[in-house]
């Protein structure tokens, strides 16, 4: 599914002369197809070392997830859409990848505190001028990402610092994704579709270009078609969603295709099920993702990426 320059809808916060750089960077985000395979490394602070050390849902991490730049080293090998994660992480591999498509992931949280204290609240690590300074410098950061828990007392404060950040990425022609997880004491479960469709329309009501949410559940089923109610309240702001805990993949790419193909979601979010890999399994659970997601392939041949018996370009 390939779109032109004609099929991109601008949102009038960009301005009329950063038009052609807001194109040109949704165009490389999606890779010419609408959706987005965003490679999410953020979890260096919202997970610390537990994503990246240790055991995980289907084994022990190898070594290589251990340093920092195996993500950049995945990131650069892949066929990706866009690399999320830190502002102090990009400028710091950055320079080593400049070739890497960035997001920068502004604002962050540790799960040290499991909300039994006290509400969620995350708030930015870097200013925007921070962000223009990556560019300055030479690096391609395509947009910004945000995360809001909608149902924290900390909530007006989240939605209006994100609502700021994406109006000044705009203005500068780049993209825009928010995070959107129902979280606080007041929200008794957060995978309720009804609950999912609201923090999606969040996205709408921030201007983001995507919202990243979770896979909904009624009860003990978990539908792709339980997605529809979201991707409806988002509207024009496309719906990605999140890759979770490590799982099999091939239970990983069926949800997927799933998502995408049936539910009509427009792309995926994926940090765990990638990086908890050696970089030759990463790279190839990478491409796996992007085969589903930006070239219309289905489950069986992906399935043939991930275990390298097929290799994938986009083109």
């Amino acid at each position: 599914m390939k779109i032109t320059e004609a099929d991109v809808v601008v949102p009038a916060s960009v301005p009329n002369e950063q038009r052609e750089t807001y194109i040109k960077n949704y165009l490389l985000a999606t890779r010419n197809t609408g959706r987005l395979m965003l490679f999410a490394g953020d979890q260096k602070a919202e997970h610390l070392n537990d994503d990246f050390a240790g055991e995980a849902d289907i084994g022990k991490i190898p070594d290589d997830d251990g340093d920092p730049e195996h993500l950049f080293r995945i990131a650069h090998q892949a066929e990706i859409g866009v690399f999320a994660t830190q502002f102090g992480l990009i400028a710091r591999y950055g320079p080593s990848y400049r070739d890497i498509p960035y997001l920068v992931k502004m604002n962050s949280k540790t799960h040290l505190d499991k909300g039994t204290e006290r509400d969620p609240r995350s708030l930015a690590l870097a200013s925007f001028d921070d962000v223009l300074r990556l560019q300055k410098n030479g690096l391609a950061v395509l947009g910004i990402g945000c995360t809001v828990y909608p149902g924290s007392e900390h909530e007006a404060e989240m939605l209006a610092q994100a609502g700021q950040l994406f109006a000044k990425a705009h203005e500068h022609g780049m993209i825009a994704v928010l995070w959107s997880y129902p979280r606080g004491r007041g929200v008794k479960n957060d995978k309720d579709p009804h609950l999912v469709a609201g923090a999606a329309g969040i996205g709408a009501v921030l201007g983001a270009d995507f919202v990243k949410v979770k896979q909904p559940k009624q009860g003990d089923v978990s539908d792709p078609a339980l997605l529809k109610e979201a991707i409806r309240a988002a509207g024009r702001t496309k719906i990605v969603c999140e890759g979770g805990s490590s799982t099999k993949i091939d239970t990983f790419l069926r949800r997927l295709y799933d998502q995408i193909h049936v539910a009509g979601v427009s792309g995926n979010a994926t940090g765990r099920n990638i990086h908890q890999k050696s970089l030759t399994d990463a790279v190839r659970m990478a491409n796996a993702i992007s085969a589903i997601t930006v070239g219309d392939k289905d489950v069986a041949f992906a399935l043939q990426v991930a275990e390298g018996k097929q290799s994938f370009r986009v083109v």
